[in-house]
């Protein structure tokens, strides 16, 4: 990997594992079209969990709008400390203590997340049921373990702010009956076996070598998600190739010195990053409360100029990842 018509209806239908839902898609205050922000990447079908990307206010009133259980929640990952991103992390900590969460949960961010969690609490007297860990994060590999990994990026915003890269690790390919039979191995639990080994002795004493009747293996999903940021042509390594990108576009185009100004991205920024690092689909959140109502599809369709395959995300979006 190191190489490094107006609103879409709230689900694009697929058949596959993963799938995203946006709990809050604005930037800096709520307001009445948008929460602050909040992501959820559904692993239920693949890990039996969920991961939550940044902790807005409220983030814990939108969760209770899907079928997402606090308790699923295994992850959290923060982009950067501004209140729009964190402000509902203590109140979704505490309320999943309520809601028979014992299960342990690991949160990841920049440095002085662990004191703002463990200060809130403390000051709140809130004890929570089950443990937890903060890892303050730098750029690199920041979890691995045998489906998935999770790169972390530095971005440009003012305060520490990072990416997130999600590679999901390739599975192996689908065992191939045709060339079975050919060796006249007929259907059985034996087929099992033969998937489950490199080498398989078969009772008449033939060896059967697994890499000889299985399909190429099949890639992992890619998500990079991106928390505020300027513009960085330099992270088409960090993003390429992804099967879904997630970008901030707060400003439109035109004002763009205002993106400038205030460390944030443009819609046609976005594409253009999204163009030049061969992603699959954009999705654009974090938006301005400016906009509204057809402005919404104006900033899509100037996107959309560099980028076709573009969705700007309102809350409770979902996104099947799909190949």
């Amino acid at each position: 990997m190191m190489n490094y018509p107006h609103l879409l209806p709230i689900k694009e239908v697929g058949y596959n594992r993963m799938r995203l839902e946006f709990l809050g898609t604005g930037a800096g205050v709520p307001s009445k079209e948008r929460n602050v922000s909040s992501l959820l990447l559904d692993l239920n079908q693949e890990k039996g969990e969920t991961w939550l990307f940044d902790c807005g206010e409220a983030t814990q009133h939108q969760i209770l709008k899907t079928t997402i259980k606090p308790r699923k929640v295994a992850k959290i990952f923060i982009t950067h400390l501004h209140g729009d991103h964190i402000y509902g992390l203590p109140g979704f900590l505490s309320s999943r203590s309520f809601q028979d969460g014992t299960s342990p949960v690991m949160i990841y961010g920049p440095k002085g997340l662990e004191s703002f969690i463990k200060t809130s609490l403390a000051i709140s007297g809130t004890h929570l049921r089950y443990p937890f860990d903060v890892i303050e994060v730098n750029e690199g590999i920041i979890f691995e373990d045998d489906t998935m990994t999770v790169y972390a990026q530095p971005l440009e915003h003012g305060i520490p702010s990072f990416g997130y890269r999600v590679e999901e690790k390739d599975k192996q390919g689908e065992l191939l009956p045709e060339k079975l039979r050919a060796l006249g191995i007929p259907p059985g639990p034996i087929y099992k076996q033969i998937k489950e080994n490199e080498t398989t002795i078969l009772p008449d004493g033939e060896v059967v070598q697994r890499k000889d009747v299985v399909g190429d293996d099949k890639r992992g999903h890619v998500i990079s998600i991106l928390g505020d940021t300027r513009y960085l042509p330099n992270l088409q390594a960090f993003v390429k190739d992804s099967d879904v990108l997630i970008h901030e576009a707060t400003f439109a185009d035109e004002d763009a010195t205002l993106a400038y100004d205030y460390f944030h991205s443009t819609t046609t920024q976005a594409a253009t990053l999204a163009s030049e690092a061969n992603v699959n689909k954009l999705i654009l959140t974090h938006i301005s409360s400016r906009y509204t109502g057809e402005r919404i599809e104006q900033l899509r369709l100037e996107a959309a100029t560099i980028f076709p395959n573009v969705t700007i995300a309102h809350d409770l979006y979902q996104h099947e990842i799909t190949k």
